[in-house]
């Protein structure tokens, strides 16, 4: 059965501010946050009135020596924590819904935004920044929805205690309105202080986790180049730094607890003992004293939870504010709906957006003057990285350019059908968890799976597997080497059977033997396929060599075309870059070498 997720439809989400985004998850259920509203004022209120039936049976039944009263208001204190019970039950269960709800929903608009975000979420948030919100801010932003159940009753129980206490005597009820303020009076100072030690310790402690990531992700070149120690030892001072923001956020931490227990402790003793010298007076009765201290006692219960939800507020709008910011970052902008282009046809399907070429069509790039001809396999040599992966951003729509699909401008396509018609393969993209079929592609046949092997010469790969195919493999598949993801990302790539596919450095971490196997399968995978362009973004004379044209990117300009033999033969920039800077005969004779390695 697959997987349920919580909300088809989790809402558009209020990011102008903490606040606002609290607001926003408690307007998403409504009706369980009415639910729980009630049912935390109604146990909160019954804490109250347990003392009043003690009063009661002490007054009426103990001291008028009146049995069958006693027995009566003993059997209501028995009714009456029953039904305490049941209302905290039902008040936790309600309160347990509606915080699981806003994690969830929570998760599912981070989720989709990232998603929207896509290409552009490196470059604009820190990994480690990421991985916190989605891992303990959500938490704490969901964690301040308490107050909208036990938070409400404990308000409205400080009210009817002090209505029940004025009652009996207007001090004691004056005691208690002015007492449980000057407790929000001596605790908000370190509320305050608190925020501010919150907001540093969660930013510093982003940081970190996005360091930590990059060490792990990096930990076999690390220690290749003898970098390893170095890097631990600057994580190693970070972490003392988190550590000591940690210590000043545990101390505010520290003296808040304190304060929620040591005041209302005092409060108590004050007034109980105002009780007991009116008792003694006269002024009140036994029952009415042991009536005070109940009433008192159990007013320490909301007051700690105000208190408490005051320190969930803090954290939780320090999280909610990340949160925001996170929801905030917006994708690049890669052209769309609404732009119009003199002569442009309308799609029918998208009517905001021009319509896609109908079948193979050319490729063509302002910026460097490269055009990509349809149902070719064209080369392109660069001579900066940089200007190579921005090449492949521009062709692939992942930045805003003037780029032309079949004389139709890119950015003005339904940014849907160019995912699906246009797909750009880098070397290090991602590889999710899952077995090593589901990381290919879900649901393909092995047929057309094992063709794609075959393509990326790596049917080696699931040979040295236990399970084949079904072996499972961890986020990114660290269990296999870097040549070994890399084909797996190749093969992913050529079951998508996009109409244009861009390879970025293909086979930059696989052997010279293995190089050639996919060179020459590839050319044969693609030109079988009728209709089907590719583009090679390599510096590899094994690859530059099979295809049908190569450019030469150099300045940021494509400076000559032709074949590999031929820019080799009239171009000695050309030539020093793909035989990084030798006489490198397999540069010379690419065929000649596929054929030893065959």
């Amino acid at each position: 059965m697959p997987p349920q997720i919580p909300h088809s439809e989790p809402g558009t989400p209020d990011t102008r501010g903490p606040m606002r985004y609290l607001w926003w998850l408690v307007r998403c259920q409504p009706g369980r946050v009415l639910r729980g509203s009630l049912l935390g004022t109604a146990w909160m209120v019954g804490l109250a009135a347990r003392p009043y039936l003690i009063s009661r049976a002490v007054d009426d039944g103990l001291r008028a020596r009146d049995t069958r009263a006693l027995l009566f208001w003993v059997a209501a204190i028995i009714v009456a924590g029953m039904a305490l019970s049941y209302l905290g039950i039902m008040r936790h269960r309600t309160m347990t819904f509606i915080r699981e709800d806003a994690k969830a929903r929570s998760a599912e608009v981070l989720l989709r935004h990232l998603s929207r975000v896509g290409a552009a979420l490196p470059r604009r948030t820190a990994a480690g920044e990421v991985a916190t919100v989605g891992g303990s801010d959500i938490d704490w932003s969901a964690q301040v929805l308490t107050l909208t159940g036990p938070g409400v009753g404990a308000v409205v129980a400080y009210g009817v205690v002090a209505v029940v206490l004025w009652s009996i005597s207007p001090m004691l009820a004056l005691c208690v309105l002015v007492g449980v303020p000057a407790v929000g009076l001596v605790v908000g100072p370190l509320l305050r202080r608190l925020e501010r030690a919150e907001s540093v310790y969660r930013k510093q402690q982003g940081a970190l986790t996005a360091r930590s990531g990059d060490i792990v992700a990096g930990l076999r070149v690390l220690a290749g180049v003898g970098g390893r120690d170095l890097f631990a030892r600057r994580y190693a001072d970070r972490s003392q730094d988190l550590r000591a923001e940690g210590y000043r956020v545990g101390a505010v931490v520290s003296w808040i607890d304190a304060a929620t227990v040591a005041i209302p402790g005092l409060f108590l003793a004050a007034v109980v003992w105002l009780t007991a010298r009116m008792a003694v007076d006269g002024t009140v009765t036994v029952g009415e004293l042991v009536a005070v201290y109940g009433y008192v006692a159990s007013l320490i219960v909301p007051v700690w939870f105000l208190l408490e939800g005051s320190y969930q507020l803090i954290r939780g709008r320090v999280a909610a504010r990340r949160i925001a910011d996170l929801l905030n970052v917006p994708p690049d902008d890669v052209g769309g709906p609404g732009r119009r282009w003199p002569g442009a046809v309308p799609d029918a399907r998208h009517p905001e957006v021009v319509a896609a070429p109908a079948g193979p069509a050319d490729l063509h790039d302002p910026v460097t003057g490269l055009t990509v001809r349809a149902g070719r396999l064209t080369g392109v040599a660069a001579d900066d990285p940089a200007a190579a992966v921005a090449l492949a951003d521009r062709l692939g729509r992942y930045v805003a350019s003037d780029t032309t699909w079949g004389g139709v401008p890119l950015s003005g396509i339904a940014l849907d059908e160019v995912r699906a018609r246009i797909l750009v393969a880098d070397h290090d993209s991602y590889l999710f968890a899952g077995t090593l079929r589901d990381v290919l592609r879900p649901g393909v046949d092995d047929e057309r799976i094992g063709a794609a092997l075959r393509t990326a010469s790596a049917q080696d790969v699931v040979d040295a597997l236990p399970a084949g195919l079904d072996t499972p493999l961890d986020a990114r598949a660290r269990t296999l080497s870097g040549g070994q993801r890399q084909r797996v990302r190749l093969a992913r790539a050529l079951l998508a059977e996009p109409e244009v596919l861009i390879l970025v450095d293909p086979t930059s971490a696989v052997d010279a033997h293995t190089e050639a196997r996919i060179a020459e399968r590839l050319r044969t995978a693609r030109a079988g396929r009728a209709g089907r362009t590719t583009v090679l973004i390599a510096t590899s004379p094994l690859l530059l060599g099979r295809a049908d044209e190569v450019a030469y990117l150099s300045g940021g300009r494509i400076t000559a075309v032709g074949t590999h033999a031929d820019l080799l033969d009239r171009d000695p920039d050309y030539r020093h870059l793909v035989a990084r800077g030798s006489d490198d005969p397999v540069a010379e004779r690419p065929a000649d070498a596929e054929e030893a390695y065959r």
